[in-house]
């Protein structure tokens, strides 16, 4: 059997240039933003200084980037890593080198959700956006998407109870069997279908098509809880869209008293249906309230779905975070490259 030279791996690489989709990414984003964010929390949780020593903040975050963007889980991250020519360039590591494991992986991410750096990461992008000329514009899009978790095998009286914000007695005294509930997540009923787990409030600006920001919540809060906590100030004067779901007399009175343009789409009811007038005013918001679907389409197809693999409220908000970032970095590669 021939052994594999240097120039052997470097000629199979070059291959894979042309149809390599990380190649761009790895390229295009500023990885170097996130650094100081990472290290930061790895000192403080990190106990001593002695063992093994850290793995750089960048090939983590690349590696949480990959797990996400395929929708993997850490073991199966682990083996693609080390499988794929693609994966192991794009986190900067050479054949010979060593791969962070699926405990490794898992550690730091836990870290990274104790500490509530989602936030930071995903701000520290948006103020790169922002240098780079990409301000929100043309308006704000609000919407929600529903992200499902594992569900869960409950009784009837243990559902009660979790909505009472109670523990099962018998969970408290089986500590392992705790661990495996997830007690934030709920059921909601969607076109007549249930789903299980928490939802993905985004605002999309209209001129980019970015997240600018989000929530997170249990599946069955309204999307309308969330709506004025998603408004950009930056955009006063803009229109904001919507569907029917976020109109109410209150909710036009608070838009155009704070300086925006209500184009939230006309609610029929069961007793007056919607005029001639309101169903061409829905029907010419529609082409731009769509956007935000292409967003959550993005997630659901070329992201291998929002499926989460995660118990809890903090968890989810996390994976979210990271789903709407990775989605922001794909969005920017694109328009990156449609500009050259």
């Amino acid at each position: 059997m021939k052994q594999p030279g240097f120039f052997d791996v470097q000629g199979r690489q070059a291959q894979l240039d042309g149809r390599d989709p990380l190649l761009e990414l790895s390229r295009r984003i500023p990885w170097e933003e996130f650094r100081s964010s990472i290290e930061r929390v790895h000192r403080q949780e990190r106990k001593s200084a002695a063992g093994r020593p850290a793995w750089d903040a960048v090939i983590i975050m690349k590696a949480l980037v990959l797990g996400r963007l395929y929708n993997l889980s850490d073991d199966e991250l682990e083996y693609q890593i080390r499988d794929r020519l693609s994966f192991t360039r794009f986190l900067g590591l050479q054949l010979e080198d060593r791969v962070p494991d699926a405990k490794t992986l898992w550690a730091y991410r836990e870290r990274l959700i104790r500490s509530g750096v989602m936030q930071e990461l995903f701000d520290r992008f948006e103020q790169y956006l922002q240098r780079q000329g990409y301000q929100a514009r043309k308006g704000q899009i609000v919407d929600a998407s529903i992200v499902p978790v594992p569900r869960q095998r409950n009784t009837r009286e243990e559902n009660r109870q979790i909505k009472q914000g109670e523990t099962p007695e018998e969970w408290l005294e089986d500590p392992a069997k705790l661990r495996q509930k997830d007690r934030d997540a709920r059921w909601v009923v969607k076109h007549f279908e249930r789903h299980y787990g928490y939802k993905n409030h985004v605002n999309v600006d209209v001129k980019h098509r970015f997240v600018r920001c989000f929530s997170v919540s249990p599946a069955h809060v309204h999307d309308s809880q969330h709506f004025e906590g998603l408004l950009q100030a930056g955009q006063r004067g803009e229109p904001v869209y919507g569907d029917g779901a976020y109109r109410s007399a209150e909710r036009v009175q608070v838009l155009e008293a704070s300086g925006f343009t209500d184009r939230l789409h006309y609610k029929g009811h069961k007793h007056q249906p919607l005029s001639a007038r309101e169903r061409r005013c829905n029907r010419a918001r529609s082409r731009v309230r769509v956007q935000v679907e292409h967003v959550f389409a993005f997630q659901e197809n070329s992201m291998r779905g929002k499926f989460l693999r995660s118990i809890g409220l903090a968890r989810a908000s996390f994976g979210i975070g990271m789903m709407n970032l990775v989605y922001n970095f794909m969005r920017f590669v694109q328009l990156q490259r449609r500009a050259a």
